[in-house]
């Protein structure tokens, strides 16, 4: 075959035209893509500002329906269940945190609770409220066996927030008697011109509405039945639910800025039966106390142990928990008690290692009731500390 007559392959390619097309319609279409790439990106991003605004608003409310709930859990004969009732400042009594294992009362457990955090105040810690020029208490408030009161003053308040350059956002601050209050939220707004706080009170089975006006209330001590139970202290023994009104923000200025608002109603099913004067007769102890000297991590302590009480299993049951009392040998008053344990457990034992060697110890129990009343002394039994 002749080289000359055979077939060649064509040498085919884009043309400047059809290039000059081709990057067109390459731009078109990525143009296109970024666009509806950069709207899907900015509708997230719109749509995760207003979730994470939502649920600022329903942890903060969350926190808050947590605390009212509790309060007038626990307390002691005399002492408020509301202590401040304000527009913007919400304080009361509750048995919210304790120390001390299967305590049956409080709400929640938490050993590495503070002491200061888990009792009521004494009058020689009187402190004013946050956000107002009311101090509190001016009484000492004492449960069984001489011990203060196991129910701590719970302080919700919003404060303006003053880190930011706008001056309508606000701060949640949640208080626990005297300590340094704790954020619970912020970039939150008032809404409508109405306050974050509103109350209602008990008339017969309907709740009426204390209008803000009369607010704040403040209960001065003593309270039921007192000549000072009278005006704004009776109103505020009233109070059987919170109405909450908030409104969240992300922050930001102009049409960038994102609210939700949301308004609850938290009744209070702990406020308003009072303490109870009497649980019927003294409690009846009924049971001994052991005291056996015993090493602990190289240290001598004294373990104390001892049955269930007789009105505890039995009779009135109306045991609630027991009072430790300690001296030295040749002490004879026993002063204040050294202890106390919640009641609801089959035994009881409990190890002192707070003792000195070559001490000689004595050690008495005694039974509470929810009065509270104490029931009479055991047997004092003696704990010889070897040197």
């Amino acid at each position: 075959m002749n080289e000359k007559s055979a077939t060649r392959p064509s040498s085919q390619g884009f043309t400047m035209a059809e290039l000059m097309v081709s990057l067109v319609m390459f731009g078109i279409i990525m143009t296109i893509s970024l666009s509806f790439l950069q709207v899907q990106t900015r509708g997230y991003r719109i749509g995760l500002e207003r979730m994470t605004v939502l649920q600022e608003l329903r942890y903060s409310m969350g926190m808050l329906e947590q605390d009212i709930l509790t309060a007038g859990t626990n307390l002691t004969s005399g002492q408020p269940e509301m202590v401040y009732a304000g527009s913007d400042v919400l304080a009361f009594n509750a048995d919210y945190g304790t120390r001390q294992q299967n305590d049956p009362f409080a709400v929640f457990y938490d050993p590495d609770l503070e002491l200061a955090a888990s009792v009521s105040v004494p009058k020689t810690r009187r402190f004013t409220l946050p956000g107002t020029s009311f101090a509190y208490p001016d009484t000492t408030y004492l449960a069984g066996g001489g011990q203060r009161s196991p129910a701590e003053t719970i302080i919700l308040f919003f404060t303006p927030d003053t880190a930011t350059a706008r001056s309508d956002d606000y701060i949640l601050f949640r208080q626990v008697n005297y300590g340094a209050p704790q954020e619970v939220a912020r970039n939150l707004l008032a809404t409508s011109s109405q306050p974050f706080f509103r109350y209602y009170r008990a008339n017969s089975a309907v709740l009426d509405s204390i209008p803000n006006d009369s607010l704040p209330l403040v209960h001065s001590i003593p309270m039921h039945g007192s000549p000072a139970d009278t005006g704004a202290a009776a109103r505020i023994d009233s109070i059987r639910a919170v109405r909450v009104t908030l409104t969240a923000t992300n922050g930001l200025p102009g049409e960038a800025e994102h609210t939700a608002a949301m308004t609850r109603v938290f009744r209070m099913p702990n406020v308003g039966f009072g303490t109870l004067e009497t649980c019927g007769s003294p409690p009846i102890l009924g049971t001994g106390l052991s005291a056996t000297v015993v090493t602990v991590e190289g240290a001598p302590a004294v373990t104390l142990a001892w049955a269930r009480s007789t009105d505890e299993g039995g009779g009135e049951g109306d045991v609630v928990r027991y009072v430790l009392y300690r001296r030295l040998v040749g002490e004879t008053d026993w002063g204040e008690p050294y202890l106390s344990i919640p009641a609801g457990a089959a035994s009881y034992t409990y190890t002192d290692a707070d003792v000195q060697p070559g001490e000689d110890y004595q050690y008495s129990l005694a039974a509470q009731d929810c009065t509270p009343t104490l029931s009479s002394q055991s047997a004092a039994v003696t704990a010889s500390i070897p040197s």
